[in-house]
This record gives structure tokens, C-alpha cells and sequence, in this order.
């Protein structure tokens, strides 16, 4: 939705070769365009954090998050979040904070940077003070998202680990039913694809999200003439991680990995005397057996 909000104004930028401030007076698509980064930047990390901590406390505090959890609190969280981003998105629009377009000239976005021409020093002091208070949330998110997947991470290695343990205590006892045993490792392989999965989002997450946090304090505190170049950089990668996540979630989710796996791996099976085809488990069990 962002991005379908935001594209249209972009290539009608380029097509007439004008700049967002130029297509229409007033200045009124600077604000909407610099309105709609904010807002849906803002909303996506509220999310990612929100998806975050509710795997963190399903896996490391089963009990409270079966007791105080539950949809409803999805249905609640999602209004939330949504509102909260709106309202503090709009603060530059009542005069705290300040949407400015940057080269070259075909997006805007909250004013990074102290504006010589602006007479009011205080004024330009408190555009520049929103924009770091907005990286300040951001950085907040990042490191809140990234100790929730890595407390994801533990957890589930300490299921993998402790699954195992059970598998070579259950082995050394008594043989299982190769059913149970089907099910026990299909389990740990399933936690295998988790932890690649979070592994790989976290990972993405922090590389696009720090530059923008890490340029807003840069700009903040510099005394130099700004540098839109590593503006945009800094831009670009944030955008980058609204597109880039929902592809690795849908590449490496646990579903088509198992598949990928039980396509490569289990091709060839061996086969029962009626012409029927066994799992490898089963014809180990019954090799064993013979």
C-alpha cells in the first residue's frame, strides 16, 4: 500500500520532468509524499516488532502468552499501531518537525538537516529535533526486533538441543514406532527452518535500517554541508526492507523448505515387495529388524 501510494507521483515526476513541488502548487504533494514515507515506515517496523515480541513470548514464556494472548489482541494491536503512526507522522503537520523534498527533487521526507535559509533559529532547531526523535523510535525498534528474534533463535536451539538429547536417551531404551520417529525429526527439522528463517530476516532487517537511523544522527550532530547522496543511500535501504522481507518469508518459509528438501533429498525410495514405495525410515527400521 505504500508503495502503490507513493510510485504514481514518482513517475509522474520523471514523465513531466518536474519536481514534486513543482507539480502542483502549494506544496501539498511534498507533504502527502513526505506524510506517506513516514507514516508506512513507521507502521512496518511497528509490525515487525509486534511479530517479533509475539514469538518471543509464544517460545520463552509459553504460560503468560496463553493466558494474557489471544487473536483479540491482534485485532487490537493492528487499529493501534496504525493510529499511533498516523498521529505522530502528523506532527510535522501541525508544526513540530518539517517534510522538505531532497534531491533530485522527486521525493520528501522529514528535514534532516538545519536550513540556513529559515530565519527562526528555534523553529529550524525543532524540524531537526523530530527527525531525530523519529531515528530514535526507529533505532528502538531495530534493537527491540533483533533481541526478539535472537531470544527466537536460543529458544528454538534449545528445543533442537534438547530434542536430541530425548532422541538418543529414547534409542538407547527402546526402539520407537517409526511413525513417532517420522514425527520427532520432522520436528527438529522444522525448528532447523525456523532459525534459518529468523537468522536470515534479522539479518536483512538491521542492514537496511541502520543507515537511515545512523544518517539522521550524523545530520543532527554535523556541522557540515549536508549530503544528499548518502541521503537517498540511506533512503533507498530503508525502502529496501519493505520489499526484500516478504520474498525471504515466502523463499524460506518452513513449508517450501521441506519441500525443496523432500525433492532433493528423498527422491529415490526403496520399494515394499507389493510394488509399493516405503520411507527411508521404515526400511531402515525393517533392515534392523531382518
Amino acid at each position: 500500500l505504500g508503495t502503490c501510494s507513493v510510485s504514481p507521483l514518482v513517475l509522474a515526476s520523471y514523465h513531466r520532468n518536474l519536481t514534486l513541488t513543482a507539480l502542483a502548487r502549494g506544496g501539498h504533494i511534498c507533504l502527502y509524499f513526505g506524510f506517506a514515507m513516514s507514516f508506512f515506515g513507521l507502521a512496518t517496523m511497528l509490525i515487525l516488532f509486534t511479530m517479533a515480541l509475539e514469538r518471543c513470548l509464544a517460545l520463552g514464556r509459553p504460560y503468560f502468552y496463553e493466558r494474557f494472548l489471544s487473536p483479540r489482541t491482534g485485532l487490537v494491536a493492528l487499529p493501534a499501531i496504525y493510529t499511533f503512526s498516523a498521529a505522530f507522522c502528523s506532527l510535522p503537520l501541525v508544526g513540530f518537525g518539517r517534510y522538505v523534498q531532497y534531491c533530485p527533487g522527486t521525493w520528501c521526507f522529514i528535514q534532516m538537516h538545519l536550513d540556513s535559509q529559515q530565519s527562526n533559529g528555534e523553529v529550524a532547531g525543532l524540524n531537526v529535533t523530530f527527525s531525530l526523535l523519529y531515528a530514535t523510535l526507529l533505532l528502538f525498534l531495530i534493537l527491540a526486533v533483533l533481541l526478539c528474534n535472537l531470544s527466537v533463535i536460543v529458544n528454538l536451539a534449545r528445543m533442537h538441543r534438547r530434542g536430541q538429547r530425548t532422541r538418543r536417551v529414547t534409542t538407547l531404551e527402546q526402539p520407537r514406532p517409526a511413525t513417532g520417529c517420522g514425527r520427532r525429526m520432522f520436528s527438529m527439522a522444522e525448528e532447523i527452518d525456523h532459525l534459518l528463517l529468523l537468522s536470515i530476516m534479522t539479518i536483512t532487517f538491521v542492514i537496511c535500517s541502520l543507515p537511515f537511523t545512523i544518517r539522521a544522527y550524523v545530520n543532527k550532530f554535523s556541522r557540515e554541508e549536508a549530503d544528499h547522496e548518502w541521503d537517498l543511500l540511506a533512503l533507498r535501504f530503508l525502502s529496501i526492507n519493505s520489499i526484500v522481507d516478504p520474498w525471504v518469508f515466502a523463499i524460506l518459509r518452513p513449508p517450501l523448505l521441506r519441500l525443496l528438501r523432500s525433492v532433493l533429498c528423498c527422491q529415490v525410495t526403496p520399494t515394499a515387495p507389493h510394488g509399493q514405495t516405503t520411507a527411508p525410515a521404515v526400511a531402515k527400521l525393517a533392515a534392523q529388524l531382518d
